[in-house]
């Protein structure tokens, strides 16, 4: 439906139609009882680069599909500052992400029911798990065949990279594990991305795309939300702008916020739910003082050690011109071949202390190299010019916090995110392990066989001072911001409970990454989408009291 053909109030309105919007979108509007309208501050998703898997380099900085955020210099850094893609359009972050579905550690979930968060504990979230996806292998205790989002296994005509890692990481002690979304997560293998006939399966693709034919659901683009409304302590209504003009919805059952771990808290405290001093600083009368909305800002940190290859990598064909038109013939007659893949094929997981109860570093094997930028974009279909490729890896489990915060009371100004990586030296020493167990799996016979030389950090980078100090100049975000409307059953350190209504107001629930406890162990948009099944269903359950 559209919006001229519809009544502007609404049982429920969802501001941000990303992987946790999406799915909400879906099942509050699936039984036809309630009315539905989401606001998304992006446009459509019809777009080719997003549909080829491999050619979201293209969209990593285009302001047409992205927020392009950038963090504050930090010490952590070396002084550097760090650049934050997020997804605006319908799918949001799914729509430009790499793909990789991974659900994250049995632990983590448990840990947030132990923390005072009933219903989260990992037999709790796994039905929902299961409920969203149709995984390629099949159905088994842990995977699910009958959902809506396409999961496949990234080992068809892997690159031969892939065995050879395969067999130097069990040199070092690593197993081959055939399901990180298992019963296990430890090891080496295939990862899974969300994949479907050679396109990118988003969350808009699987969720929105299918329920926008429902009388009941209304999804309005190019709307981003400046304001929310109350009437006393009770949400009421959202403000938002398009087309250059001010428009406001009213919700008779709830808002729901599903703008992401930056957007959703930036809303929050441009609406007066906040930390009370920034908000008058901003010149905003303060609804509730909450000072952890923007708080406890959590985020995977890793870094890439290339190398120049023996053999042929997926440089080899992506680089010529005459490669780039083999590749692209190759996918708009078959839907097949390196631009119908994710940039990772192979990854895993692992113990920089066997002390450690469960795995605190991720992998990734990536058959390309990308040392030499290109202007405007990612250079996943220009890479280097001789065979390359890098493993690389990121923290499970950051010890470090940031935070974010408005800077004035524009909703288009973007927020000031203090990411703090680093911050707290665990996380360093955890990295430094992790970067001599990488240099360890290339130096076992399998993989020196096929390298040539690395790049980076390079030879001389050898003591721990020096591999520190590259840590600090390398290392960059994974993508995956959190936390910052942390979930918890006090308001004194949380901004929602365990049904993700927020603290203190009535008629206003937050369901998306940023109600993290704490981050889970790998890749955020599995979670984001199980948030949002589970969110839905609690909400649902709470509609009908």
């Amino acid at each position: 439906m559209t919006p001229d053909t519809v009544t502007p109030d609404y049982d429920f309105i969802i501001v941000g139609a990303g992987s946790a919007g999406c799915v909400l979108a879906d099942r509050l509007s699936e039984n036809g009882q309630y009315s539905v309208c989401v606001l998304e501050a992006g446009g459509t998703d019809r777009r080719f680069w997003v549909a080829v898997p491999l050619g979201y380099g293209k969209l990593f900085y285009d302001p047409a599909v992205n927020w392009c955020y950038r963090t504050e210099p930090s010490n952590g850094f070396a002084g550097r500052t760090d650049y934050w893609p997020r997804g605006k359009l319908l799918g949001g972050s799914s729509s430009i992400n790499a793909m990789v579905f991974i659900r994250g550690q049995k632990e983590d979930y448990d840990d947030w029911a132990a923390a005072g968060n009933p219903g989260w504990d990992w037999d709790a979230v796994l039905p929902f798990f299961k409920g969203l996806e149709t995984y390629a292998i099949g159905e088994d205790a842990y995977r699910g065949n009958k959902g809506p989002l396409s999961v496949s296994k990234a080992d068809e005509n892997a690159h031969p990279l892939c065995a050879a890692y395969f067999e130097a990481a069990k040199g070092v002690g690593l197993p081959f594990n055939p399901d990180f979304n298992g019963a296990s997560q430890e090891g080496v293998g295939y990862y899974q991305v969300t994949t479907k006939k050679g396109r990118r399966h988003s969350a808009a693709k699987a969720f929105l795309r299918p329920a926008m034919d429902r009388k009941n659901l209304t999804v309005v683009t190019g709307a981003q939300a400046t304001r929310i409304d109350f009437d006393g302590t009770r949400a009421v209504g959202v403000a938002y702008r398009k087309g250059g003009k001010e428009k406001t919805l009213r919700a008779r059952q709830s808002i729901v916020l599903s703008a992401g771990a930056i957007n959703s808290p930036q809303l929050l405290q441009l609406s007066g739910i906040g930390p009370a001093d920034l908000l008058r600083q901003h010149g905003i009368t303060p609804v509730l003082n909450q000072p952890h909305v923007g708080a406890n800002l959590m985020d995977h940190v890793g870094i890439n050690y290339t190398y120049r290859a023996r053999i042929p990598t997926l440089n080899t064909i992506l680089r010529p011109w005459w490669g780039k038109l083999w590749v692209g013939m190759q996918y708009l007659l078959t839907r097949s071949g390196p631009l119908s893949r994710s940039i990772n094929q192979a990854g895993g997981f692992f113990k920089t202390d066997i002390t450690n109860e469960r795995p605190n570093m991720q992998l990734y094997l990536q058959a390309l190299s990308t040392l030499k930028p290109k202007a405007g974009e990612r250079p996943l279909l220009t890479p280097d010019p001789y065979p390359g490729f890098s493993i690389g890896l990121s923290n499970c489990h950051p010890y470090s916090r940031g935070y974010l915060e408005i800077t004035s009371a524009d909703p288009f100004a973007p927020p000031r995110i203090v990411a703090h990586p680093y911050e707290d030296e665990r996380d360093v020493l955890e990295m430094l392990k992790a970067v001599k167990l990488v240099r360890k799996i290339a130096a076992e016979p399998a993989m020196a066989a096929l390298i040539e030389e690395e790049l980076l950090p390079g030879p001389d980078c050898q003591s721990d001072e020096e591999m520190i100090a590259d840590i600090r100049k390398r290392s960059g975000t994974v993508y995956h911001p959190s936390g910052t409307c942390r979930m918890g059953p006090d308001p004194a350190n949380a901004v929602v409970d365990a049904r993700l209504r927020v603290h203190g107001l009535t008629g206003l629930h937050v369901v998306d990454t940023s109600i993290f406890p704490n981050i889970v162990s790998g890749n955020t948009n599995a979670a984001a989408m199980m948030i949002g099944a589970k969110g839905a269903a609690m909400i649902l359950e709470d509609a009908q009291l």
